[in-house]
């Protein structure tokens, strides 16, 4: 006899009740609810507010808890992004919660077998071997991975941790995904991240160009928002993806495009645009600096010629220029497509110079909208968990050193006493694309230390390619430390016998604290439920060790501060989490606007999130005069924050703003600041003006100093702790960044002008010639990188004729540790494949489900099943590369500590994916590679 789930445990409640009514009671055990129970089945619960913690969106939750246990969760129809709506994802956060699989407590590896052990046993000895490494080789014998699921707080502590521990070596996910985002948009306008909003796109875009993004997929409820601009505006949507995605099913149109050829196809766009005409000339003039070199580059990017290296057709490509160009306000759309290249910045530059050659830029419906992925990505890149920059994107610069030092309350001094040696301070550590050079030293390093400590604390180690190096490096460390709700693979990858310990963080749903959406705007997360287990919130794991490594009270010293009188003093002797420290980095980091974001007034948004326009953000009732999330930059307290970046139009105090001035004051004799014609609205400084500074405040703003205002004042805005510059650009309607240009050009890269160039494992072999890529790169990020060098050792295409292209699956993220644990999620995809076109499939004899091994040009291979699918040409495969517990055809299960084995495992996608990195921000190459395919 058959019997479903649901009648299951109805017949096993109705037989317990039979039961129990034998033994203690007699009458009936079983009754109608009332309606008070139907409408109330949880009485004396209590709602909670609170943020997924899956993607960037920055959807709503409402949690139901009763009696300290999360027994409900609904939709928050009143939020102003997500109106109600969740994906699969983020309706599953109860589970994620809840499921039996999360790490339940310390557990070290001896003998090549888990064993339970006590915090107290795990700081101790993990804080014994980390000081001994640092006894014998120096801080930067270690490598700390941080989290985008960090709270804002936690990143920016995170940051702190490792600076004070002594090292640089610190980076997260966003080393591999958007920091090619953030270089390139950031050296063109200012800023690397979205300009506009989901929101503004629904309300003015006409048009909508997504490329190297299936939002439908990986950010549905982002996606929903260019369905309605569809419905609302008749936007018209533009897909241009190597892939048929489920964006594209919804597309007006759809371009195929050859993997690594976007800054060719964009340029394509812009020969057209300027040979017909339809460039914004008055913005370019005034608002725009070196145009003329790309208008230079476009000529030579004919339909004809575009259409070779890109695989577009060129009426394809000549009516999605029409529509795109003549269609206003129209915006830009990418995500990890674009990024994840070795000309990743190139691409990440191209896309908002087309912005700026149509007029898009600082325009409502305009502006490129980059999608990030995790929740707090954007929170931890601002935060600067990066090998690169102090928190805010301040470089690494010894001022940059001195201002943290006086606001974190510490002597620069003692703070430079604890790097191996003043020198180090300066230096780029290890990045997260290519740490595991730092441990196995194959390719040339410039460290003070090799690597021998690996801290992961919420970074999925099989989000990264060259998956055999990374488990050679952690074969050859002396101590992994692994601190996540779930195993992260980095456990079971190691055949180690010890060294390596896990111990349980909690989930962001068991702590609190603010996350930054895509957007820019920042949401309070109220904690829901208590740490469940023995885990522990990450910041409490910090402040753990801390006090082992000896540095507890300068850590936490920040959260004691405030200004007084205009300068930084201790106010108090105890501080209270997460609140001071949100209060801290809302003081500390100027450089992108946080100055208004304390936890007061983030607190206050998330209580009255239903006061908020979904189309503007703008506030309503009480929160009138702010826009929701106070997206950054918010400058100071009376800021309402900043949904569009660089619209004019709006005056500084309202959300308003120029570009940046960023890059100095001339280039090559030609000014850097906008054209006289450009005005800030309500803006007593007319024209553009530069950055303000204490030594040009007086002139730009036509004031008078007083000697104490001018003792009070850093020398910059950025560096200004007192809040005097803003305080005083407040007065005249004036952004303490200044009034500049955008700049087609950026003269400290090696291509000052985007230029197409060939991935490093290209198919076309014949266009590497012409379009090679750049010479081999010494010391990035501590290692040399090959670029030349590989791309020229062979006609790579003969032996490896098939393009890998990666693809997003709506129910995975990242390294799918949390929702391959869940058993729902899991169902929809159990086991790791690729898909791939019938035609190829039968060319090596693969039917519609069967096995194949994929091979690399660097000989790992990995076995796959063979989904038959038309979404892919037959030069091509796509996968998912969500997935892990399996390693070139090996089965790791028995390696997880026991009942933590996720629902679903199988083969990493990066155990494949190509040598190659980007230039700038060495962000791998995983979008454009070439394999090998054998029928299992």
């Amino acid at each position: 006899m058959k019997i479903g789930r649901r009648n299951f445990l109805k017949l096993a409640s109705i037989g317990a009740g039979v039961g129990a009514t034998s033994m203690f009671a007699s009458g009936n055990t079983v009754r109608e609810a009332t309606k008070e129970e139907i409408k109330n089945p949880f009485p004396g619960s209590k709602k909670v507010k609170s943020i997924c913690s899956i993607c960037s969106a920055g959807c709503g939750i409402v949690a139901e808890v009763q009696n300290g246990v999360w027994v409900r969760q609904d939709v928050a129809q009143d939020h102003p992004i997500s109106e109600g709506s969740h994906c699969c994802k983020g309706i599953d956060q109860i589970d994620l919660v809840k499921s039996k699989q999360r790490i339940k407590h310390p557990l070290k590896k001896v003998n090549g077998k888990w064993e339970r052990i006590s915090w107290k046993q795990a700081i101790d000895e993990i804080s014994e071997k980390m000081l001994e490494l640092r006894a014998e080789n120096g801080p930067d014998s270690a490598m700390f991975l941080g989290s985008a699921k960090f709270n804002l707080q936690q990143s920016f502590y995170f940051s702190k941790f490792a600076a004070l521990w002594g090292t640089n070596n610190i980076d997260h996910v966003a080393r591999v995904c958007h920091s090619a985002s953030v270089a390139g948009a950031a050296n063109t306008w200012g800023y690397g991240a979205m300009t506009n909003h989901f929101g503004d796109v629904v309300g003015h875009s006409k048009a909508i160009l997504m490329i190297g993004a299936n939002s439908a997929s990986a950010c549905p409820i982002g996606f929903k928002h260019f369905l309605k601009a569809k419905d609302r505006n008749n936007a018209k949507l533009i897909v241009v993806d190597p892939v048929y995605t489920k964006s594209a099913a919804k597309a007006d149109h759809y371009l195929r495009i050859r993997t690594g050829t976007d800054v060719a196809f964009v340029y394509g766009m812009l020969h057209l645009i300027f040979k017909n005409g339809w460039e914004d000339k008055n913005f370019i003039e005034s608002r725009v600096y070196g145009m003329d070199k790309i208008r230079e580059e476009a000529k030579k990017w004919t339909p004809e010629i575009t259409a070779d290296v890109t695989g577009i057709p060129a009426e394809k490509i000549i009516q999605i220029t029409t529509i795109f160009a003549k269609t206003k306000p129209a915006t830009a759309v990418w995500a990890l497509g674009i990024t994840q290249h070795s000309t990743g910045t190139s691409n990440t530059r191209i896309i908002p110079i087309l912005q700026l050659v149509l007029g898009n830029a600082g325009k409502e419906g305009g502006g490129c909208n980059i999608i990030r992925g995790h929740d707090n990505v954007q929170g931890s890149t601002d935060m600067c968990n990066l090998a690169d920059s102090l928190p805010g994107y301040y470089g690494l610069s010894e001022d940059a050193w001195k201002y943290y030092a006086k606001a974190w309350g510490i002597d620069f001094n003692w703070l430079q006493g604890r790097f191996h040696s003043p020198k180090w301070m300066h230096e780029k550590g290890f990045s997260l694309a290519k740490w595991w050079q730092g441990v196995l030293q194959e390719e040339k390093t410039y460290s003070s230390s090799p690597i021998r400590a690996l801290w992961v604390q919420g970074t999925g180690i099989t989000s990264m390619s060259q998956q055999e190096k990374i488990q050679k490096a952690l074969n050859k460390l002396d101590l992994i430390v692994i601190a996540e709700p779930f195993v992260n693979e980095a456990a079971i990858l190691t055949d180690r016998k010890d060294g390596i310990y896990i111990i349980p963080a909690a989930t962001q749903f068991e702590t609190e604290g603010s996350v930054t959406a895509s957007n820019r705007s920042s949401q309070w997360r109220s904690k829901i439920v208590d740490p469940l287990y023995e885990s522990k919130p990450d910041h409490e794991i910090m402040f753990e060790f801390a006090k082992k490594f000896g540095f507890y009270d300068e850590f936490t010293r920040g959260m004691k501060l405030d200004i007084k009188d205009g300068e930084i003093k201790k106010v108090k002797d105890t501080f209270t989490w997460p609140d001071d420290a949100a209060d801290e980095l809302a003081r500390t980091v100027k450089t992108i606007g946080l100055g208004g974001w304390t936890a007061k007034r983030l607190r206050e948004h998330q209580e009255n999130w239903h006061l908020f326009d979904p189309i503007t953000l703008r506030g309503y009732g009480k929160m009138k005069n702010q826009y929701y999330g106070l997206p950054w930059p918010c400058w100071d307290t009376k800021h309402p924050g900043s949904p569009i970046l660089y619209n004019p139009d709006t005056p500084v105090n309202e959300g308003g703003m120029g570009f940046r001035n960023r890059f100095g004051l001339e280039h090559d004799g030609e000014s850097q600041l906008a054209n006289d014609n450009v005005n800030v609205k309500k803006s007593l400084v007319k024209g553009g003006y530069p950055e303000i500074t204490k030594a040009n405040i007086e002139e730009v703003l036509g004031i008078t100093l007083t000697e104490e205002e001018k003792r009070k004042m850093g020398a910059n805005w950025k560096v200004d702790l007192s809040g005097i510059i803003q305080e005083k650009c407040r007065e005249k309607g004036v952004c303490v960044y200044g009034n500049a240009k955008a700049r087609a050009i950026v003269w400290t890269f090696p291509d000052p002008v985007p230029k197409h160039r060939e991935p490093i494992h290209s198919p076309r072999f014949d266009l590497v010639k012409k379009y090679p890529t750049y010479a081999d790169q010494k010391n990035n990020f501590r290692v040399d990188v090959r670029f030349e060098s590989e791309q020229m050792e062979k006609d790579w295409s003969k032996e490896f004729p098939t393009m890998i292209v990666t693809m997003r699956v709506v129910n995975l993220s990242g390294a799918g540790m949390l929702e391959r644990t869940s058993k729902y999620l899991s169902h929809i995809t159990p086991e790791m494949f690729a898909h791939i076109n019938p035609e190829l499939a039968a060319q090596h004899g693969l039917r519609d489900g069967d096995m194949m091994w994929l091979h690399s040009p660097h000989g790992t291979k990995i076995k796959i099943k063979a989904y038959h699918n038309y979404s892919v040409t037959p030069d091509r495969i796509a996968m998912p590369y969500n997935f892990a517990g399996m390693m070139q055809g090996v089965d790791l299960s028995h390696r997880y500590p026991e009942g933590t084995k996720p629902y679903a495992i199988g083969e990493s996608s990066n155990t494949i994916t190509n040598y190659g990195f980007d230039i700038i921000t060495q962000i791998p190459e995983f979008n454009a590679g070439l394999c090998k395919i054998e029928r299992a």
